[in-house]
């Protein structure tokens, strides 16, 4: 009988798009800001990718305790920083423990609202 091995030795890869459940005009509003403030080099598509990620890392690195790397994959310390900012600013009622859940989401929807204001 052949064995299998139990684990791969593949890298796992980020998801091309990760919007944190923003739709497509929301997260274009957010690229924006981005572009304007942080670095982001395009395109607003509406679809955080990994520059998007980026982006986000930097602002988060700079104001919001992010202590992870510029790597454009939106991880646990990615999310843990962006529910500081979100708890902070945008109405996050919390925990601010790195995981994404629906009040994360409606939170980075208000902060994308308000980033409308740079497209």
């Amino acid at each position: 009988m052949a064995t299998k091995p139990a684990a791969s030795a593949q890298a796992v890869s980020p998801l091309a798009v990760d919007n944190h459940g923003l739709s497509t005009p929301e997260a274009r509003n957010v690229q924006c800001w981005l572009m304007d403030n942080w670095g982001y080099p395009g395109p607003l598509n509406g679809q955080l990718g990994t520059e998007s990620w980026k982006a986000i890392q930097r602002f988060l690195q700079a104001d919001w305790g992010y202590p992870g790397p510029i790597n454009g994959v939106p991880e646990f310390s990615t999310d843990r920083a962006l529910l500081t900012f979100l708890t902070a600013e945008y109405g996050y009622p919390g925990p601010i423990d790195g995981v994404w859940g629906p009040g994360a989401t409606v939170a980075f929807k208000r902060f994308a609202a308000w980033c409308a204001g740079a497209c």
